[in-house]
């Protein structure tokens, strides 16, 4: 793993800011640790010294988000609160036809509002100026906090969704310090519609795992990508229609016969822990197929505890006690540092990932196809919306007939066309990108793949 690329050239480091709200800002920020502060991600809702009064707004808004997303599992009453909430809260105008955004959204005034009055995030960014070394945060309201309270050196937001509302840029974006990394590029011109200045705008792809990535010449993901294709494409379907291709991108080498691993489906809920039972409901229409050894799964806890205990009490339940920690595994650790690493790792040898089109959409690009469930908030739609136009995603079909459906898309190598899309479609070079404007060579600031689509 090239880590000395980024030591050598990064000297001086920089502050990395996320918040401890879902998984999404710190999946984000978890690769860019190689060029943070101590190799520390700063969590600007959970910091030592953290005064209570800020604190205690950091809590509330994360405490209904995560209530509001679990209540929109709730049939109809749910439903329609979260979309109220959606819309008044998280609402993404219609690009067409472009038009002038910038007016201040109802959430961002807010915003601003607690940062005025109430001092929010003044500690913080006062602790943060002690150094004068570059501030990267993958959420935006540390990216206001350290504008309003002048942070002395620069800032970089790292935008997290496809496609993105009103509240990810300042109530004044035509004269704002911010600088923007973008992972699409409708995020590029979304921000410009918003008002954000066109030199402040980076295209640098999302960030993405060195652990699965390998280097700058993708020499891990290019490895188990190789092993992947076999899984999906059994009948060699799609490989024996595009062998050129496939030998083209990723290398002679790398292009099998046969997989080293058993096809594998990993299923991760939201960091609110939402969607735990369709999981379940995958694993009863699979569990034929995974007494039979025809397919592993692993159910991706995160942190949750509950989350954890209910899925290894369903399994028991269904008769599966026995095959947990071995052809059925329950992904969970007490650390968000511990989750990302154990769930990098277990992805080298995953063939399918199932799960809303969160942040995780993104990691298409790493040849692991997605099964979309569905979305929970409007950016999630705008992802799904993403993944079907590369054709790196497809929406789940009924869960309860999985154990059909999944296996005609496997024997046709519709999945490994899915996979293929997404590792030439989407960026992989994010992590390096960032790094490049961090350390002010844009001329070097360029994404590597011929085309970063929308």
């Amino acid at each position: 793993m090239r880590i000395k690329f980024f030591k050598d050239r990064v000297k001086d480091k920089a502050w990395l800011v996320s918040v401890d709200m879902g998984y999404g800002h710190q999946r984000a920020a978890y690769p860019l640790k190689v060029f943070a502060m101590d190799g520390k991600i700063i969590n600007a809702n959970n910091y030592p010294g953290i005064p209570e009064h800020d604190k205690d707004l950091w809590q509330m808004s994360r405490s209904f988000y995560e209530f509001i997303s679990r209540f929109s599992s709730v049939p109809v009453i749910g439903e329609k609160t979260f979309e109220i909430y959606d819309k008044s809260f998280q609402g993404i105008p219609a690009f067409y036809p472009k038009r002038d955004l910038s007016e201040p959204s109802f959430q961002l005034k807010t915003i601003y509002r607690y940062i005025k009055d109430k001092g929010w995030g003044q500690d913080l960014i006062k602790k943060l100026s002690k150094k004068k070394i570059p501030l990267i945060t993958t959420f935006f309201v540390p990216a206001f906090m350290a504008e309003y309270y002048k942070y002395r050196g620069d800032i970089y937001l790292v935008v997290t969704d496809t496609d993105i509302s009103r509240a990810w840029v300042p109530i004044h974006p035509h004269r704002s310090r911010i600088n923007y990394l973008a992972p699409s590029r409708r995020v590029m011109e979304r921000l410009q519609l918003y008002g954000v200045r066109k030199h402040k705008i980076f295209l640098t792809g999302f960030p993405l795992p060195l652990e699965n990535l390998g280097d700058n010449k993708l020499t891990t993901l290019r490895h188990d990508f190789g092993y992947r294709l076999p899984n999906l494409d059994p009948n060699r379907i799609y490989i024996s229609k595009y062998e050129a291709t496939i030998k083209r991108h990723l290398g002679v080498k790398n292009f099998r016969k046969k997989s080293d691993h058993k096809l594998t489906l990993m299923f991760a809920v939201g960091g609110a822990g939402a969607q735990r039972e369709l999981g379940v409901e995958v694993v009863k229409s699979l569990k034929e197929r995974i007494t039979s050894r025809q397919i592993n799964v692993t159910l991706v806890a995160g942190i949750h505890k509950e989350v954890n205990s209910y899925f290894k009490n369903e399994l028991k339940a269904m008769g599966l006690g026995q095959n947990i920690g071995k052809n059925v595994n329950v992904l969970f650790s007490n650390s968000m540092d511990e989750y990302f690493r154990k769930f990098n790792l277990a992805l080298r040898k995953t063939d399918i990932l199932w799960t809303k089109p969160s942040e995780l959409s993104f990691y298409c690009s790493l040849g692991v196809p997605i099964i979309i469930a569905p979305p929970i908030g409007q950016q999630e739609v705008f992802n799904q919306r993403w993944l079907e136009g590369i054709g790196a995603g497809i929406t789940s079909d009924d869960p309860k007939y999985a154990n059909e459906w999944l296996f005609d898309w496997i024997q046709s190598g519709w999945l490994a066309e899915a996979a293929m899309q997404g590792f030439l479609e989407a960026s992989k070079f994010g992590t390096y990108n960032v790094e490049r404007v961090i350390v002010k060579k844009p001329e070097e600031a360029r994404i590597m793949e011929t085309v970063l689509q929308y």
